[in-house]
């Protein structure tokens, strides 16, 4: 936070003495502050492609402009800016972004694209009305950073093979869950990067497109002109795609097209919001989906977390204790014995613990990683779906069919001193 106070210091000066000599309200000082408000713009967004945010978010409060960086998943305030500039920050992001200045009463949303390093940056933009004022959201997108191949998300070798096998299938679907914000879309580009090759074309409707992928029909759906996922669906099987992504089914009526396209001979990939991997079965049921469908359809689903891992420079080895060891036990007692075998797994555990250095900015992580959880679709499964369904009975079946838990995955990560025991508890 010092640091950036102290980066920001001539801008903030520059700012001040403008005030001493102009009226803040009038278009003079506008016109005169614009140059000190771009750049204190653009070493904050530096600040936080530098430190790997997700996101910078421009709060006002009842004292001061709050800026605060999402890095790793936690949210942390960067800088502390004077209430005063909280009208001029908004309305030059609202420039830089295409948006209405003069609407402050309506969220609205945008986005913008600069050079940070060279580097050419996505930023997506979000306004939002409160009793304070306008607070302003925006996601970084790196295109740098943001593509990553299926060996790089955190999937075990079990896991990467059940995937390949379900994308090898010409038809069926693949459905990824999981919160906002824990990989869902990375997951999908992953899988679609496996699967772009010129023999095969690939159509996709998004909200919004986050990453171009080169050599694959990306398409950005648009509520307001009623150019939905169900409306672009119907249309993308005209354009002869052998697989389609669909950012999210969100209805009954995208989900029905969704499964109505697998079951013509196309595959597709898409996202749901369930707690995990069996609870895609019974959401797709409640959108009126029958049984049969899903089991004759569904080729695989996965669900994810993202979890922080421990800055490799100054993470600290320690033995498990009483409790931790009972919680590592509970997770690996029910695993398939090739994975403990290859893991060489034997007490006492030794984990690591997060300490805090200059190179993780004293938070004792740095980056993150996926845990998942993976249904692959077999027989015993879809006799389960058809005669006695309910989430509980498929979570015992799937793992009998060698499917491992979240939790599972991310105590196995921990023992390989990926993560911290808090992390695995935070998160699952």
């Amino acid at each position: 936070m010092k640091e950036l106070q102290q980066k920001l210091g001539p801008q903030l000066k520059q700012l001040a003495d403008t005030r001493k000599v102009v009226n803040l309200k009038t278009i003079e000082a506008t016109v005169v502050e614009e140059a000190p408000i771009i750049k204190l713009i653009s070493t904050i967004l530096t600040e936080g492609v530098r430190l790997g945010a997700s996101d910078i978010h421009f709060e006002p409060t009842s004292k001061v402009l709050r800026v605060r960086f999402r890095v790793d998943g936690m949210l942390y305030t960067a800088v502390l800016l004077p209430l005063e500039i909280h009208s001029p920050v908004i309305s030059r992001i609202k420039i830089m972004s295409n948006l209405q200045i003069d609407e402050t009463r309506m969220p609205q949303d945008g986005r913008f694209r600069t050079l940070i390093d060279e580097k050419p940056i996505d930023f997506r933009v979000s306004t939002f009305p409160t009793n304070y004022g306008e607070k302003v959201a925006i996601r970084i997108l790196d295109p740098t950073v943001g593509l990553l191949g299926i060996h790089q998300l955190g999937l075990n070798e079990y896991d990467i093979k059940k995937l390949n096998e379900a994308l090898a299938k010409p038809y069926g679907m693949i459905l990824a869950t999981g919160p906002t914000g824990s990989g869902k879309t990375t997951t999908l580009y992953a899988l679609l990067q496996i699967l772009n090759k010129d023999t095969v074309n690939i159509v996709t409707l998004e909200d919004p497109v986050e990453y171009t992928l080169e050599g694959i029909n990306q398409s950005q759906v648009l509520p307001e002109i009623n150019y939905t996922f169900a409306r672009g669906l119907r249309h993308i099987v005209r354009q002869d795609p052998d697989t389609i992504m669909v950012g999210e089914i969100r209805d009954s009526e995208t989900a029905e097209l969704a499964i109505h396209s697998a079951l013509t001979g196309h595959l597709v990939l898409s996202t749901l919001h369930t707690n995990n991997a069996v609870g895609v079965i019974p959401r797709l049921v409640d959108m009126g989906i029958q049984k049969f469908l899903i089991s004759s359809t569904l080729n695989l689903a996965l669900s994810q977390r993202l979890i922080r891992k421990l800055c490799p420079h100054c993470k600290k080895e320690k033995e498990a204790n009483a409790e931790e060891t009972a919680i590592i036990d509970e997770a690996i007692n029910n695993l398939p014995k090739e994975i403990i075998n290859d893991l060489k797994i034997t007490k006492p555990y030794h984990i690591f613990e997060p300490q805090g250095c200059p190179e993780c900015n004293n938070q004792g992580y740095k980056g993150r990683l996926g845990i998942y959880e993976v249904l692959k679709m077999t027989p015993a499964i879809e006799e389960t779906i058809l005669t006695n369904l309910s989430e509980a009975n498929l979570q015992q079946e799937a793992k009998r069919q060698g499917m491992t838990t979240m939790r599972q995955d991310a105590v196995l990560k921990m023992l390989q001193g990926v993560t911290s025991m808090n992390e695995v508890l935070r998160e699952t």
